[in-house]
């Protein structure tokens, strides 16, 4: 099991029931900090000690304050320190239910496991724990299907971006515009209308109110 673990929370009492779900697990060497700054630099500082943490439990969101942070959220965190120490192994624990959001933080940011917050967080961090300690991926039941094969998640980036451009309002036309202005591409207005189209196809949409409305359903935005 895992020797010395750090839990970056900015909620005392999230960080208590944390604790007792690493007790429960013979986990006695156990750090806090309310900051994800705070949690970068002790990572760092135990790597130069030669004391390295084994893993990271960390939330995603952080109410700002006084403080000014480099990385104020822990998806900022996460993406620095499996860029910087990929060795270090990383659970994602948060109220965040969106599927790209967990698409991006597992697939992209190569995070070991995702929990959700709720009821059974702390029955299914205490799965997640062994899990990644076994070099096994765990997902909350809620997210698990963020990285399946199913045709309806087989949605980019890109496609995200433009059905968060059309939910604000904006026409074809104006997504096009955006687009060459952000050297995003495809930005032809041809390109967007096809894969608009494309993407109600897809989601069985009847129209583009539809689209976003079930895109949203789905949580990827």
């Amino acid at each position: 099991m895992f020797s010395k673990v750090l839990v970056s929370d900015d909620l005392g009492s999230i960080n208590q029931g944390v604790l007792s779900v690493l007790d429960n697990l013979g986990v006695t060497n156990v750090q806090q900090v309310q900051y994800c700054d705070d949690a970068y630099l002790k990572i760092k500082r135990g790597i130069l000690d030669k004391d390295p943490f084994d893993l990271l439990i960390t939330d995603l969101s952080f109410k700002a304050d006084h403080r000014k942070q480099k990385y104020s959220s822990g998806e900022d965190l996460i993406k620095v320190l499996k860029e910087e120490h990929p060795e270090l192994k990383i659970i994602a624990y948060s109220v965040e239910d969106r599927l790209q959001k967990v698409r991006l933080l597992m697939n992209t940011y190569h995070t070991d496991a995702y929990v959700c917050k709720g009821r059974r967080g702390l029955i299914e961090l205490e799965k997640a724990v062994p899990s990644v300690y076994n070099h096994q991926a765990y997902l909350s039941p809620q997210v698990a299907q963020a990285i399946s094969h199913k045709t309806d998640l087989e949605i980019n980036d890109y496609d995200i971006e433009l059905v968060k451009l059309l939910s604000t309002g904006l026409s074809q036309e104006d997504i096009s515009i955006y687009l060459k202005n952000n050297n995003i591409s495809p930005s032809s207005l041809s390109s967007v209308e096809k894969r608009l189209n494309k993407l109600r196809i897809q989601f069985k949409a009847n129209n583009a109110i539809h689209l976003v409305a079930i895109v949203k359903d789905l949580g990827l935005i």
